[in-house]
């Protein structure tokens, strides 16, 4: 097998505001052995750079990746790149000696039809789709000939969105190998000129220091980080790269006005943002989910993020808490006014809250929306305030109203457009689709929460988005017979530290002249008053051209119509949704963006024929969790995985039932050494066996005792292979090679029918045959436990990948299956209720419980509601469990 190598250069945005690149390093699917500084198994990278030029706030950036082939055998290099997830793609070009491939635009179903082609021809798609975090994937691999080279290029646009007052560009610098040219390069045009430009870095050395160029004057700024091989190095005689860290540019332009409007050929671009304006009092509907689900490291988290936001809370402003579980309590009948001794109260209330019970997000929201409604009915709070909810929630609405179509119309119904409703999806167990939609119906917006350990942070992050309004009700008025295609031109809240944009085209492309109407609500008065440009005006503040980029403005504009016509179209039904929809895809294909409605068609040389691959653009609540973003050969289809059947722990199975929204749970107790047969599936050849082990002693007090899954035996037999997986080593068997690897290695092994991704000392993914896919998380406990020892998950992706005959402990819930819980009752522990489970034609007697997640974080885990089955899931497993006792792990 030849050697792969991976080159991978990632790009990274937080969501609301910046722009981020994260370049990362040559990946060796074998150990590397090292024959000079700057060529790695026979592939020497000897170019990448980062240019970004960015134009009144729109950002047009080119990545290019250059490689060349030392060695004397072909050699396959991935181009690896995630970008913002505000970006839109818009072109993507490989050049192999002298030879130029270039990607084309096309209407998704177009371009699916052209990849199944592909694949009917036997080739595989080497370019991905999948989101991570702040980010979505972009990879593609080529066959590169001995004593070749190969260029990548990728082109993608953005409009930067201002944050706290400053543009922001984070770049995350790792490529963990040492590289002849290196640099980033940022160039800044602002017509209104430029305030303050600054750059710094986690990993900047003294002497990397001065390798920072940083220059700004009036209308231009230029950063640039070009730094040596020797300046590259570790130390004077290493081969180890220093750049491994967050390189940041921020920048911010002059305000001499409110406003600032630009006019080119026939399209203009309004950006408002007023300054030295008081803020407004706010007054705050806090809804928090306190479910089952949130015990343990979220209700920890969330509890810490509000004492914080309570500190930050003003004595203007007026608050309230809305708790909501299997039914809802309020910590105040009505808006309270922050005087010191209500939040010293607030704090304790906050510091008690708890998590048990069921999901009653309908009865929650609508108590909070009542308390609002009665407080501005009262006159209990200013007149001139801002008034906004803040909803939190991990999972999906399980109890009272559980419609999600009932709870929007009723949510909608109550609010009645007075104020924003803000959505914070905790965790990857939210139904998101559905809490955009309510976000966006509700002048708000969505925003995930992500379960890691800066989850307080994060929730910290959004209040201080929206803790300082200036203006309620913001209206920027156009002349309605001169301006057409105007994007949305009316806010419910502008937020001090943060930017308006409208743009639009003039019904005579010829005219050169407009005057805007502004109205909002101040804290005092009224915000009132007009203003005016043309576009001589213009052109003479854009005298200075040098880093401009085509039609900026025009394309600036339809960067904007796309992502409003998008969102639009989120909460959209019938036939307004399809205008929307084919208005977004007219525009995506003129002007040649990837978005969710296009696809990017890059024809690639291979050997024998072309190969066709393509490039999607999910939307969010289509995203990817990140562990199957990991898997190098995986696409992502648009429907939502079934991401929680899984095994692990004490062993612990989890079974996410769709149609449900909700999962069952059971355990199987047996003695260490017994193999249970997890996974067959006798059409594909697969099959998953998995052997217990136990604590290092018995526990004489204990009933049942401890075990885990010690090793996972993973076997095709069509493909002949087999693998061996223990928390020590991986071994893998191809017919009568064998190799092995420890968890202490950083790999990525691809083969025919399997690809092995190894993250050290976290996890490895697997995909092999049919592309059925595992996750396999590894727990190390502490060398010196006393009693535990380390042990093995298993979590499954992609399980319609399997047969209909698949059968095992886990591979018999790939198929459908119902129940129906009843006469839910308290139990013996008051958090976890009892109930009757109707499934199989069985009734059996089920606890509200949860399990733990571990495939994010193998050390605490995320809670998992689900319904558990006792003694073994009698009743709910075929058969009993002892017959899936099997002889050995192959």
């Amino acid at each position: 097998m030849e050697n792969n190598l991976l080159l991978c250069i990632l790009l990274l945005i937080p969501t609301f505001a910046s722009s981020d690149v994260l370049v990362t390093h040559i990946r060796n699917i074998k150990k590397r052995n090292v024959e000079n500084d700057l060529v790695v198994n026979g592939i020497e990278i000897y170019s990448m750079k980062i240019d970004s030029k960015v134009t009144s706030r729109f950002a047009h950036n080119v990545i290019t990746s250059r490689a060349v082939n030392r060695g004397n055998v072909s050699k396959e290099v991935f181009f690896d790149v995630e970008l913002p997830k505000t970006a839109f793609i818009t072109n993507f070009s490989m050049t192999i000696d002298g030879v130029t491939y270039p990607g084309t635009i096309k209407e998704k179903e177009a371009a699916k039809k052209q990849y199944e082609k592909a694949v009917s021809r036997g080739q595989t798609a080497g370019l991905v789709k999948a989101s991570g975090r702040k980010t979505e994937k972009f990879t593609v691999s080529v066959n590169v000939k001995a004593a070749s080279k190969v260029t990548f290029e990728l082109t993608y646009e953005e409009l930067l969105k201002r944050r706290f007052g400053k543009y922001e560009m984070f770049i995350k610098v790792k490529p963990k190998q040492l590289v002849k040219d290196f640099e980033i390069a940022v160039n800044i045009f602002e017509p209104q000129g430029i305030t303050e430009l600054e750059a710094e870095g986690t990993f900047i050395t003294n002497e990397l220091q001065n390798t920072i160029k940083k220059t700004f004057s009036e209308k231009k700024g230029h950063i640039s980080f070009k730094p040596t091989l020797d300046q590259q190095r570790t130390c004077a005689s290493c081969s180890e790269s220093a750049l491994d860290g967050d390189f940041t540019v921020r920048y911010d332009v002059k305000r001499t006005t409110p406003d600032n409007l630009q006019i080119v050929n026939g399209y203009f671009v309004h950006f408002f943002a007023p300054t030295n304006l008081p803020n407004l009092p706010k007054n705050i509907i806090f809804v928090m989910d306190t479910s089952g689900s949130m015990y343990g490291r979220p209700m920890e988290q969330t509890r810490e993020a509000l004492l914080k936001i309570l500190d930050d809370i003003k004595e203007d402003d007026f608050f309230n808490f809305i708790l909501f579980n299997s039914g809802v309590s309020t910590w105040k009948e009505t808006l309270i006014k922050a005087t010191p001794e209500n939040l010293d109260e607030a704090r304790e209330f906050v510091r008690n809250i708890d998590a048990s019970g069921m999901t009653n997000l309908h009865g929650g929201l609508m108590r909070g929306i009542d308390i609002l409604n009665a407080a501005h009915e009262g006159n209990l709070v200013p007149k001139r305030s801002a008034s906004i909810i803040i909803m939190l929630t991990d999972g999906q609405p399980n109890e009272g109203v559980s419609d999600i179509h009932t709870i929007e119309t009723d949510v909608k119904n109550a609010i009645k457009g007075r104020y924003p409703l803000y959505n914070l999806g905790f965790g990857s167990g939210v139904d998101y689709g559905f809490l955009e939609r309510m976000a966006l119906e509700n002048k708000g917006l969505a925003r995930r929460i992500y379960p890691d350990s800066d989850a307080a942070l994060q929730l910290q992050g959004f209040y201080d988005e929206v803790s300082n309004p200036m203006l309620t009700d913001v209206e920027l008025n156009y002349p309605e017979n001169e301006i057409q295609d105007l994007t949305t031109n009316s806010f419910k809240h502008f937020y001090d530290g943060s930017e308006i944009v409208v743009a639009g085209r003039f019904v005579d492309s010829n005219q050169n002249q407009l005057t805007v109407d502004v109205r909002g609500e101040g804290a005092k008065d009224a915000l009132s008053y007009t203003t005016q440009q043309d576009a001589e005006q213009t052109a003479q503040a854009f005298q200075e051209q040098e880093y401009i980029f085509g039609e900026y403005i025009e394309r600036l504009w339809a960067y904007l119509t796309i992502e409003q016509l998008l969102e639009r179209r989120i909460a959209a039904t019938g036939e307004e949704k399809e205008n929307l929809t084919a208005e977004a895809l007219a525009l995506s294909l003129k002007y040649k963006f990837v978005t969710p409605l296009t696809s990017m068609v890059v024809t690639k040389p291979e050997e024998n024929d072309n190969e066709d691959v393509i490039a999607d653009k999910p939307t969010e609540a289509e995203a990817l969790s990140s562990v199957s973003s990991m898997l190098g050969s995986q696409i992502y289809r648009g429907s939502q995985p079934t991401w929680y059947t899984s095994v692990d722990g004490d062993p612990h199975f989890v079974i996410w039932v769709p149609q449900k929204r909700d999962a069952i749970c059971f355990n199987i107790n047996e003695n260490p050494g017994t193999v249970l047969n997890l996974i067959n599936d006798p059409v594909t050849g697969i099959t998953v066996n998995g052997e217990l082990i136990g604590d290092k002693r018995a526990n004489s007090d204990a009933k049942i005792q401890n075990s885990y899954f010690g090793k996972l035996g993973i076997a095709n037999k069509h493909l002949d292979l087999k693998l061996t997986v223990t928390p020590e080593k991986i071994t893998v068997q191809n017919g009568n090679e064998k190799m092995g690897f420890t968890w202490l290695d950083s790999v990525t092994l691809q083969q025919a029918g399997l690809t092995l991704i190894i993250n050290r000392k976290k996890n490895l993914v697997l995909s092999m045959g049919s592309g059925a896919s595992f996750v396999v998380v590894l727990h190390q406990v502490w060398k010196k436990h006393p009693l535990h020892q380390d042990f093995l998950g298993l979590y499954t992706l992609e399980e319609d990948k399997l047969s209909e005959q698949t059968h095992g402990l886990l591979g018999q819930f790939f198929h459908p299956i119902d129940f129906t819980i009843l006469e839910i009752h308290p139990g013996s522990d008051p958090k976890k209720p009892d109930a009757t489970m109707v499934v199989k034609n069985n009734e059996l007697i089920v606890t509200r419980g949860w399990q733990k997640d571990y495939r994010r974080d193998p050390s605490h885990g995320v809670d998992i509601p689900c319904w558990f089955v006792h003694d073994n899931g009698a009743g709910l497993i075929d058969g009993v469990h002892t017959d899936y006792i099997v002889s050995s792990l192959f």
